[in-house]
């Protein structure tokens, strides 16, 4: 019984690290699609429109943003894209010929899209 209950703590934290990882791909994904071009890969604002709008995009690794997505998880990622500081993000592509395809965001990308930022702060302080 007790090999048995071992064997499935050990298949479920391989299941939870899949799911982790595949969570974290879908986060990136997202990121590189419909943010680095402004935020750059490395989220520091380095993007090829980072400096287009106005204001410039902000880097994303200061201790002020990690604090912000630390206490509001999901909050912050969610409120830029369904409201992108008015016309701001929009017309920044605009005026830069940049086409995004719309996408149908679920609660699951907003928190993949959070934990792939987090990590990528983590990393970078």
């Amino acid at each position: 019984m007790k090999v048995l209950l071992i064997a499935a703590l050990g298949i479920l934290s391989v299941v939870q690290t899949s799911l982790s990882v595949a969570d974290n791909a879908n986060g990136k994904s997202l990121f590189v699609q419909r943010c680095a071009m402004c935020h750059g890969a490395d989220i520091k604002a380095t993007g090829p429109l980072a400096n287009k709008s106005q204001p410039p995009a902000p880097d994303l690794t200061t201790t002020a943003f990690k604090k912000r997505l630390n206490d509001y998880p999901g909050v912050i990622v969610s409120s830029i894209i369904l409201r992108p500081n008015g016309d701001l993000i929009p017309r920044t592509l605009r005026e830069n010929g940049v086409k995004i395809a719309p996408h149908a965001w679920s609660v699951e990308d907003f928190r993949d899209l959070n934990q792939y930022m987090s990590s990528v702060i983590s990393k970078s302080r």
